[in-house]
């Protein structure tokens, strides 16, 4: 039984994003607040089922599936979320959030090229870290500017929730430029071995 917690995590994850979407969608202060809680509940079990794993000696075949594919769903979900709430309402505000897409697509359809081979391509340390920079900075713009807090709490200084948010997608967008390339040199030269 404990061994399968780290899976029903995984699955608690995506079961949280129709939540999470309808949150997202009503225009309220309670609702952009909710829709954190519940976005945060649902990246600190990304955390959680990894290390759970590890400490169980839990891995699975299903778990390495789902894992990223959780990560991948709710992270898409939120940036077609803040797109539609205005929160990317630049063109240079899209670019990071259009470049993450394209390398989560590009890289699950790599794996999926690869696997009948027998191939595998493993996440590396710093594309776990890429994801946690990304869930990091996606939080921040959950609220938005027209619910999110003007100043730190209990001082009067200036809270840029948004320009951490922002800021945090664009290195999160270079990381993932940088890691994409990898697994795409690395799917590559498998390629050309097989050929």
């Amino acid at each position: 039984m404990l061994k399968k917690i780290p899976n029903y995590l995984t699955f608690g994850r995506i079961a949280a994003i129709p939540l999470f979407v309808a949150l997202m969608m009503v225009d309220a202060s309670w609702a952009m607040w909710t829709a954190l809680i519940v976005y945060a509940t649902a990246c600190i079990t990304d955390f959680f089922d990894g290390w759970l794993a590890r400490k169980l000696n839990a891995g699975s075949p299903l778990g390495r599936f789902l894992d990223p594919i959780a990560d991948k769903l709710l992270v898409a979900a939120l940036l077609i979320l803040i797109a539609w709430n205005g929160r990317l309402d630049q063109w240079f505000s899209v670019i990071p959030a259009t470049i993450i897409m394209m390398r989560e697509i590009m890289v699950s359809g790599l794996r999926e090229f690869l696997g009948p081979s027998g191939i595998t391509i493993p996440v590396s340390r710093l594309a776990k870290w890429k994801t946690t920079v990304q869930m990091f900075a996606l939080g921040f713009l959950i609220v938005g500017p027209k619910y999110g807090p003007d100043f730190f709490p209990y001082t009067h200084i200036p809270f840029p929730h948004m320009e951490i948010g922002l800021v945090g997608i664009w290195f999160a967008a270079i990381l993932t430029v940088y890691t994409g390339w990898t697994y795409m040199k690395t799917g590559l030269e498998h390629m050309n071995d097989g050929a």
